[in-house]
């Protein structure tokens, strides 16, 4: 076949170099079982270059190539060709790496594949960064961004170019890549990236003379490279902390890691790894040797063969040029059809192509649209909701409380349909992806029974959990996103169920060591859904009839919502419902279970009404009418209060003042919340930092928090929340990101 014609020469060339090349090969590997998956050689071979077992690697990842050949897998060989050329990278035989993206670039051509083609930016922003071509290299990073949304190459992307600023002396964008990926929840590589974030932090607080903040960092990543046997990391983080202790005069602690580098170095193991590279490479060869005699010994017969058929072949040839003679007038004949209808599908694709094209950037157009509109909403929806709370506490006379009180309904009204609209728009725009960190499910689920219970009073409703407790109490998943999902569909039975029953339902349905799956039902007793409408009824803006929407409100995209998040779980939710009678719905999800955890906090947290008189606040508000509503917000509680219109005047009032909290908007012109939160965090370690944020599509509260932020409040918020999180954060020291 072509393909298997055009990479046959490269996968020989790989068992070649990849056994006689390497510096540093495979010790003591044990002999795996063969696997029929390519992922199970790729993360094979990641962990081993991690270990710098670059050999092993690499023969992991020719199995790889060799598998997807077979398979005639292209994305596999493309994948596999590149992870190929990273490995030489580290053995810097750059040629040879070149030589493989080259032949991943020469199938790229031929198919789509936006995470391969966000792999080549990659690999040439690693190349264009040695040749010190680090403008180059940002932009195709940048372009590495665009094409894809792999979470893992994402994490490495962020990390090359945290080392491409700190060649160019952008110390404050290095440090922003740097700390989110200490905080990051890749599946793959988690410990690895957060290793080689803190060494880039200790060799950019080097180059800045921040000797205890670059010692710090160094021995956080030594730590994490002696706990996971990252080889490379030990020697480089020693390396570091020989020097910098030198140069701060604290020449024992310099003498005892110069000591471990040069144990290391000269250890049993080292020296037994070039022992075996020798080996392993006369026996490649030998082996490589004898398949090649192998296969020249198999032509020759084939030649012999060929001549004594050749008689035969002569006689049996003039016959054919006979009939070949008269087919050629019909093939012809038939190609000139051919060519016509060929020329007709080009202009028909190429019709269809721009048809797409224009799909795509109408979707972006919308998707930009929408996402501007839902965050330029909520300034003006927090003045709307602000001003409310404040004239319904200065004791309004009935009518005026009446009518302030339809002005909150409103505007909560509003606040909620802003928030379906970006929900939505994330998801159109593929932005979300389920994070996996541990968590209690049970909890989860009271969470938010509890904080739909006021609606389930006006409906005269009672909303009841029915929990397997032989459900594991610590699991692996996104809570986050579980809520978003529970939140939804018991809102929307309570919607639409009066003096009735909300159940929600939790069940164990099988588990295997680690592996457990759990169905979920929430089903209600309410008007039930006809039989002709169940199937749109999950499709945006659908509520089953005009006269629902009309009678129950809503935006109709709580069901959109729903089907999109447990997609993200590989979950699809289910129906059954009956005019009169109720609604059910259901789905199970596959999760991991942390048996091993051992509860060291109580299950009930109880809100507390903390005391906030005689605190002393700094807010950072670009917008005035918000400034006078905070302001007078927490003037109520008999809070003090100071306020920077930007991000420059906050950072230099937190160096001349002392706050108990700083509040921080995060869009502002100038600089940024994030980026005036990362100078502060340089002189004050301490004073908790909540951003209150307009937040946005593109807006990533990992970064919040990786900046030093405590804590994030969306706008507009509910008072009791906001001064909940005042309270935490400055009387309990609670915190989401603690700032090292």
């Amino acid at each position: 076949m072509k393909f298997k014609n055009l990479h046959k020469t490269a996968l020989t060339t790989c068992w070649v170099l990849a056994f006689l090349w390497v510096l540093i090969p495979l010790y003591g590997q044990q002999n795996t079982p063969p696997k029929s998956s390519i992922e199970f050689y790729f993360n094979q071979a990641d962990q081993l270059k991690h270990k710098d077992q670059l050999n092993g690697a690499l023969e992991a990842l020719t199995k790889a190539a060799e598998l997807a050949e077979k398979n005639e897998d292209e994305k596999g060989l493309v994948k596999s060709y590149h992870k190929i050329a990273l490995i030489y990278l580290a053995l810097n035989k750059t040629e040879d790496a070149i030589y493989y993206k080259d032949r991943a670039s020469i199938i790229l051509k031929e198919i789509e594949y936006p995470y391969g083609a966000a792999f080549e930016k990659y690999m040439e922003a690693i190349l264009s960064s040695e040749k010190e071509l680090y403008f180059q290299a940002i932009y195709m990073l940048t372009e590495a961004k665009r094409l894809n949304n792999d979470r893992n190459l994402l994490n490495n992307i962020l990390l090359t170019e945290g080392h491409v600023f700190l060649s160019l002396k952008k110390y404050e964008s290095a440090t922003k890549n740097f700390n989110s990926l200490i905080v990051n929840n890749d599946v793959f590589e988690k410990e690895y990236l957060a290793t080689k974030a803190h060494l880039g932090l200790a060799h950019l607080n080097s180059d800045t003379e921040n000797w205890e903040t670059s010692i710090e960092n160094a021995q956080n990543s030594l730590k994490l490279a002696n706990e996971f046997n990252f080889y490379q990391e030990i020697l480089e983080a020693n390396e570091l902390l020989s020097a910098t202790y030198e140069k701060i005069g604290r020449y024992d602690a310099s003498l005892m890691h110069t000591r471990n580098l040069l144990e290391i170095k000269n250890s049993v193991y080292t020296i037994d790894k070039l022992k075996l590279e020798d080996k392993t490479a006369d026996n490649i060869q030998f082996k490589m040797m004898t398949e090649e005699i192998g296969r020249l010994d198999k032509k020759n017969e084939e030649l012999s063969e060929s001549v004594n058929r050749s008689e035969i072949t002569a006689i049996l040839t003039s016959a054919f040029l006979t009939i070949i003679s008269l087919l050629a007038v019909s093939l012809y004949r038939n190609n000139q059809i051919k060519l016509k209808t060929n020329d007709l599908l080009q202009t028909k694709n190429s019709e269809l192509k721009s048809a797409r094209d224009a799909a795509v950037q109408a979707m972006e157009a919308k998707t930009n649209f929408l996402s501007t509109v839902s965050h330029e909403l909520r300034t003006p929806l927090y003045a709307v909701t602000g001003l409310t709370h404040l004239l319904l506490e200065e004791n309004p006379s009935e009518n005026q409380k009446e009518h302030l009180k339809s002005l909150k309904f409103s505007g909560d009204y509003l606040l909620n349909f802003i928030n379906d609209i970006l929900q939505i728009n994330k998801i159109d725009a593929d932005k979300l992806e389920a994070l996996n960190i541990e968590f209690n499910l049970k909890k989860v689920l009271a969470d938010v029974i509890s904080s739909l219970q006021q609606s389930a009073k006006e409906n005269k409703t009672e909303i009841k959990l029915d929990y397997d407790d032989s459900i594991p109490q610590h699991l692996m998943s996104d809570p986050l996103k579980l809520s978003q999902v529970f939140m939804n569909l018991v809102g929307n039975a309570l919607k639409f169920t009066k003096n009735g029953e909300v159940t929600v339902i939790a069940k164990l349905k099988e588990k295997e060591e680690e592996d457990v799956t759990i169905y979920f039902e929430v089903k209600d007793n309410g008007i039930g859904i006809s039989e002709d409408l169940q199937q749109s009824i999950f499709e945006s803006f659908e509520q089953g009839s005009i006269q629902i929407n009309r009678e129950y409100g809503g935006t109709g995209l709580g069901l959109t919502i729903v089907k999109s998040l447990l997609g993200l779980f590989d979950s699809k939710i289910q129906l059954k419902s009956e005019l009169g009678k109720g609604s059910s719905f259901f789905f199970e999800i596959d999760l991991k279970s942390k048996d091993s955890l051992v509860d060291d906090i109580p299950f009930e947290i109880t809100k507390k009404d903390y005391e906030l008189k005689g605190l002393h606040v700094l807010i950072v508000e670009d917008n005035k009418i918000n400034q006078v509503i905070t302001k007078k917000m927490l003037t109520k509680k008999e809070v003090t209060c100071d306020i920077a219109s930007n991000g420059t005047t906050a950072v230099e009032l937190a160096e001349e003042n002392t706050y108990d909290c700083i509040l921080m908007d995060i869009h502002m012109p100038g600089i940024s919340g994030e980026e005036a939160t990362i100078r502060i965090r340089k002189f004050d370690k301490e004073t908790p930092i909540i951003a209150l944020t307009a937040i946005s599509l593109d807006d990533s509260l990992e970064s919040f928090y990786a900046a030093g932020c405590n804590d994030v409040v969306t706008k507009p918020f509910k008072p009791e929340v906001f001064y909940q999180k005042i309270g935490e954060h400055v009387f309990e020291g609670k915190t989401k990101n603690p700032v090292s």
